[in-house]
């Protein structure tokens, strides 16, 4: 990294474990009343709620769990209240209040963060690398690199994970973390931004219970002493973990069956003729209570689900917590203050991408497994290629094997380029995570995944050329992979053996990889599923092959195909380009008797000017460049409807 955090002097501050910057000194409470959720029945289409009037409010320093069967609707719950959109097409009723104020949604980003379910963490970066650029993304300009490396010493203190902040997070290739270390990097990088209210989506899931209990004793220890609200859900935790929370609200059916304090929970069933059994975690057995799906007596336990949702209701509780969330609306005038809702700056929106490209130059550089299997791919398929098209010569039976090869060595690039769909959904998933949180939107994300695969070289290494040296990195592989394909089967196939005709051949194969991965980006992003993907991004190579212009040419070509797919297809103009490249510069020699199989000008010399196989395809020449601006407006057309669907898509 150009930027370490070991190259900065921490002086004696650092030695403090209280990080000043997480205090939380504006947010006092937040409440939420009568939120309810609606979505229609995918089958029948009419309305189904998933939720119906839930209540709750959480105050500064306080942890709430969010728990229920399965189904219940906590995580629905969970995302409604973060402001993030229950389900798609759902309709979210009910007042959702900081300090009794209805914040935006630009506001109610600033001062909350959500931390997912699975890990949204790269495994090629390290831990200390994993905050300094979460840091980099989320905090304003006006941070400087000091300030910055000062909170992030702060937050590994606070969560024990000093002793690990040089090791790589880990990756099915190179193990790194463990699970309750992963669990605490994903919030430690959350509050990097310094949040008042967090959201946790099964903090625990996938750890054991020693694991959940050092993950979220880690989450309690931050929220009590920087006065954070932490609202988790959470699913069966252990005693010990479960006595972590402050607050427990139980839903079930998407209704209320209990909210108050976590040591209330036994007196408050008791009372109900629910009484916890003696030596029996209280969370294990409030959650059988309210489970309907696994009962031996479907009907005993569906009308046990109904008394305690009744119960609830009618509550002495219940009216707390209204009379809870009036108190808080009544300090609205206070609320407003001592906190601006709207006066928040921002990361610089031109460094964000900049940051994006320097992530993926650290995360590329370490990849050296999957790099090195691509590498020996391309060489081993350009030996075959070379070898199997060796050394044609100059006369008229090699035209058409050289036709052949050229189709096959531009085909085979665009096809392989199916190679970067796991890239890319991996990428993407990054982002639809970031961005939830505000990091940073569709534009920075395609800016940047756009500029990696630019030709541009540079070897400065210093902080300001982080940009060059990103996008220089991640090109010398596009470039790499075509130097080492070009040099073994260009030579070893005899194309026209001229310095100026193997660079042009370069450069139309690593265009001709660029708008194949532009391809990949756009089919990607409308089907974020690795088998969807790959097999629409083959169809339509295969697609673009029949249409290209080698199969059939341009001359009898199909009208339909001709002008609905031909002059959109990329391998067109790259098939265009290297056929003029090798043919309008050579001769081929005529068979016995000066028996030609193209008739041109050099035939009474029995020989056949490379024009007359140009002339049979269509093909003009001293279009190169003109070509060139098509393949890039091509290019542009896939990254720009990449974008569009990232914009209006986020999930």
């Amino acid at each position: 990294m150009s930027e370490s955090v070991n190259s900065i002097d921490l002086d004696l501050e650092q030695n403090s474990r209280h990080n000043s910057e997480l205090d939380n000194k504006s947010v006092r409470s937040f409440t939420w009343q009568g939120v309810s959720v609606t979505v229609k029945d995918r089958y029948s289409n009419e309305p189904k709620k998933i939720l119906s009037k839930i209540d709750g409010c959480v105050h500064a320093g306080e942890m709430l769990a969010i728990m229920g069967p399965s189904g219940s609707g906590k995580t629905t719950l969970l995302n409604a209240l973060a402001h993030r959109g229950a389900t798609a097409g759902s309709k979210v009723e009910g007042d959702i209040c900081i300090d009794g104020i209805r914040p935006s949604l630009r506001a109610f980003r600033h001062v909350s963060s959500y931390v997912e379910q699975e890990d949204a963490l790269i495994g090629a970066l390290t831990v200390q690398e994993t905050l300094n650029f979460a840091a980099r993304l989320a905090l304003p300009s006006s941070v400087g690199s000091k300030e910055r490396i000062r909170r992030i010493t702060g937050l590994l203190d606070a969560f024990g994970l000093t002793g690990q902040a040089g090791t790589l997070v880990g990756t099915p290739i190179r193990k790194g973390l463990s699970g309750g270390q992963k669990r605490r990097v994903s919030v430690a990088s959350q509050l990097i931004t310094c949040p008042k209210i967090l959201f946790l989506d099964e903090p625990t899931s996938g750890l054991d219970s020693a694991a959940s209990f050092e993950v979220m004793s880690f989450v309690r220890d931050v929220a009590v002493e920087y006065k954070l609200l932490v609202i988790a859900s959470i699913h069966q935790p252990s005693t010990s973990t479960f006595y972590l929370f402050d607050k427990l609200l139980l839903i079930s059916a998407g209704r209320t069956c209990y909210y108050g304090r976590v040591e209330d929970v036994q007196s408050y069933f008791d009372s109900l003729g629910f009484p916890v059994p003696m030596m029996t975690n209280p969370a294990e057995y409030i959650l059988e209570q309210s489970n309907i799906d696994f009962a031996r007596d479907r009907e005993a336990a569906r009308l046990r689900l109904q008394e305690l949702q009744r119960s609830w209701a009618r509550s002495s509780e219940a009216t707390a917590v209204i009379t809870e969330i009036d108190c808080g609306k009544s300090r609205k005038e206070d609320a407003e203050t001592s906190f601006n809702f709207e006066n928040f700056s921002r990361s610089n929106r031109f460094l964000v991408p900049i940051t994006l490209l320097h992530r993926s130059f650290v995360k590329s550089y370490r990849d050296v497994v999957a790099y090195g299997i691509r590498i020996a791919m391309y060489t081993g398929l350009a030996i075959m290629m070379g070898t199997v098209w060796l050394r044609l010569d100059t006369n008229q039976a090699s035209i058409q094997p050289f036709i052949n090869a050229i189709f096959f060595g531009s085909a085979f690039m665009s096809f392989m380029a199916v190679a970067y769909v796991p890239a890319f959904l991996e990428d993407r998933a990054t982002f639809i995570k970031e961005s939830a949180n505000g990091l940073y939107g569709a534009t920075s994300f395609m800016v940047a995944n756009f500029l990696v695969g630019l030709p541009y070289l540079c070897k400065e290494h210093a902080p300001a050329t982080a940009l060059m040296t990103s996008v220089s990195t991640a090109n010398h592989k596009a470039v790499v992979i075509t130097i080492i394909f070009a040099g073994i089967s260009y030579w070893l196939a005899n194309f026209r053996p001229s310095v100026m005709g193997f660079l042009t051949y370069i450069m139309w194969l690593f265009v001709d990889l660029i708008a194949a991965e532009s391809l990949v980006v756009l089919v990607s992003s409308l089907f974020p599923n690795f088998v969807i993907s790959l097999a629409l991004t083959a169809f339509a190579n295969g697609l673009w092959m029949c249409v290209g212009g080698f199969l059939v040419t341009p001359k009898i070509l199909n009208v339909f195909w001709r002008y609905a797919f031909h002059y959109i297809d990329y391998q067109t103009w790259v098939f265009q380009g290297m056929m003029v490249n090798e043919f309008a510069y050579r001769t081929y020699t005529c068979g016995d008797g000066c028996a030609c199989m193209y008739k041109t000008d050099l035939a009474k010399e029995c020989k056949i000017s490379g024009q007359g196989v140009l002339d049979s395809f269509g093909y003009k020449t001293g279009k190169t460049a003109e070509w060139v601006g098509i393949l890039l407006g091509i290019v542009l057309g896939y990254r720009i409807l990449g974008w569009l669907v990232l914009t209006l898509r986020k999930s």
